[in-house]
């Protein structure tokens, strides 16, 4: 049997790589903990010159290249895994030391351009700081009040909904959330969308069974969706990830982005959708708060609404399964892990956002 024989060259070169990747990561980390730094020298700089260099380029595939990206990486580590374990039964041991390594500063690098890319969005002052909408001097009633705005504002804009607008194909729902997003981002300098666009996502099989209705790729900056779930979902979704786009990491802050880039378009079928996804975040909150209250709220909801109400739930229902509950748990821990401590329910903290909005609106 021939055994070739390796120098040190191969092992030593890549502890070294592992060594710098890990100092890159430490000087990242103290970085993040700097949230006005992070704010002025990556969030207000850096990022905004990722997205002019990468949107443009990756807005010419009509395809998802983050997903053909997440589908190679996962071959590769399969390959890989299975390589090292065929590695530790013929007991080439240095070899798969090797392919260790190599995994290593694979995972390493990954990390570093995810938060270079987009990551460190996490670690800006919130959008309530940045948008001055900290007023937390509500009470519980006031919370029904707008609850009840948002029934009366979804009953009204789904009436006006057509058979022409709930037809519409993807194509043109993700057009008119871009225009959406763009016109929000030609109003406030704190949403500033460069050459915003939505795809569909490769993996939406998949999404369905996590239960996910879309999103956002950091390592090629594009913004994708579920284009199966139902239509008055899609619109919504589609500016909550282009706000993801525009670096608002936290997911309560993308939901305020999208909700006010919806609720402020021509569109029906959008504004539906927005008011649609707010009057669902502000029941929710109502119902965990007190039962009774919900109830009395939900009986101002129109037919029309509850049918679609009953036909999210049911959509969502269909895919139920292991692979959701296994999927929600990792996304809780990567929130958790991303400067977002209270995990899925940071979705639900949109709540704070609006209400502060809807009182400063108030003259």
């Amino acid at each position: 049997m021939i055994r070739f024989k390796y120098s040190k060259g191969p092992i030593q070169s890549k502890i070294a790589i592992i060594v710098v990747l890990a100092a890159i990561w430490v000087l990242m980390v103290l970085f993040m903990n700097h949230p006005t730094a992070v704010e002025r020298y990556y969030s207000g700089s850096l990022y905004l010159g990722i997205c002019w260099v990468l949107h443009p380029v990756f807005n010419l595939f009509p395809f998802s290249v983050g997903d053909v990206f997440y589908i190679l990486l996962i071959v590769y580590l399969l390959y890989v895994l299975i390589k090292i374990i065929r590695l530790l039964v013929l007991r080439r041991f240095r070899l798969m030391f090797i392919c260790l390594l190599k995994v290593i500063i694979v995972v390493q690098a990954l990390i570093v351009v995810f938060y270079i890319f987009w990551g460190l969005n996490y670690f800006r002052p919130s959008a309530a700081k940045r948008l001055n909408l900290q007023d937390t001097s509500y009470s519980f009633e006031d919370i029904k009040q707008v609850t009840a705005m948002l029934i009366d504002s979804a009953n009204a804009s789904r009436a006006r909904l057509t058979s022409e607008d709930t037809l519409q194909n993807n194509a043109a729902i993700y057009q008119t959330a871009a225009n959406a997003i763009d016109t929000l981002s030609k109003q406030s300098k704190y949403f500033p969308a460069i050459h915003p666009k939505i795809k569909s996502s490769l993996l939406t099989f998949f999404m369905n069974y996590l239960g996910t209705e879309g999103d956002y790729n950091p390592f090629t900056s594009e913004a994708q969706m579920n284009y199966q779930m139902p239509v008055f979902l899609r619109p919504f979704t589609a500016c909550h990830e282009m706000t993801h786009q525009m670096g608002f990491g936290a997911e309560d802050e993308a939901n305020f982005g999208g909700f006010v880039a919806g609720i402020g378009s021509h569109n029906r079928l959008l504004r539906y959708s927005a008011y649609y996804s707010g009057m669902e975040e502000f029941m929710l909150t109502v119902f965990l708060k007190d039962s009774l209250s919900y109830k009395k709220l939900k009986t101002n909801i129109s037919p029309q609404v509850r049918s679609d109400r009953k036909h999210d739930r049911l959509y969502w229902k269909s895919f139920e399964g292991k692979a959701g509950i296994f999927g929600s748990i990792l996304y809780d821990n990567y929130l958790k892990s991303n400067n977002q401590p209270q995990g899925l329910k940071t979705y639900n903290r949109m709540i704070r956002l609006v209400m502060a909005w809807y009182c400063k609106k108030e003259p």
